[in-house]
Order: structure tokens, then sequence, then C-alpha cells
């Protein structure tokens, strides 16, 4: 909460304040994101809750979209392990946040794309 609490900040911060803000959020995302890995299993819905939130930071805030796709693709590659041992309930809420963290990584790869077919565009005329 911490993460998401700074980076909220982040988007409407300004000037000197707002490098120090996405710091902090950083910061706390990073700590968060390392408590969870150690202490929660990859189909927590809290676990993938973060990796949700701290991608979209990585995307909207740090505008580091290979960073921001890591993150839900690692969360898959670790769930994908574990699809079997979900109980039903764990099943719908951690299916649910997947598919949030599918649908920004659809989304942020086909903007990657476009952005980099813009480029080559750009550098021929």
């Amino acid at each position: 909460m911490k993460g998401d609490y700074y980076c909220y900040l982040a988007e409407v911060a300004a000037g000197d304040d707002k490098k120090g803000i996405v710091d902090q959020s950083q910061q706390a995302y990073q700590d968060a994101f390392e408590i969870s890995k150690k202490e929660m299993q990859p189909k927590h819905p809290i676990r993938l809750g973060l990796a949700l939130n701290f991608s979209v930071f990585y995307y909207e805030i740090l505008n580091s979209p290979e960073k921001a796709c890591s993150l839900p693709k690692t969360a898959f590659d670790e769930l994908i392990a574990e699809l079997d041992t979900l109980s039903e309930e764990s099943y719908k809420h951690s299916t649910l946040i997947m598919q949030l963290l599918s649908d920004n990584l659809t989304l942020w790869t086909l903007d990657t794309q476009g952005d980099e077919a813009e480029a080559g565009e750009g550098g021929e005329n």
C-alpha cells in the first residue's frame, strides 16, 4: 500500500519533489515484492496484486515497458507451475488478477511494438 500511495503522489508531483517520491514508491514496491516472494506462494492474490501494481508503476511512472512486462511474465510462469494446486476460491481470485496482468501485458506489448514501428518509419524519411 505504501508503494501505491507514493505512486499516486508521483502522478501529480512536479519538479524536484517528483524524483524523491518516485524513489520512495519504487523502494516500497521493491521491499514489498521481496517480502512477498519469500513469504507467499506465487498463486497468492496479494502477491499477484502487488505484481500488477508494481508493473503499472514501471510502465506509467518510470516509463519502463520492458521491466513492466517482465513482472507479469514472471508471475505467469510461476503461477502456471502451481495451477493444479489451487482451490476453487483461490483459482477465482488468482485468475482474475492474472487476467488483469495479461490485459496490461498485451496492451503494453502492442504499444511498444507501435512505438518501434513509428521510430523505424521516422528513420526512413
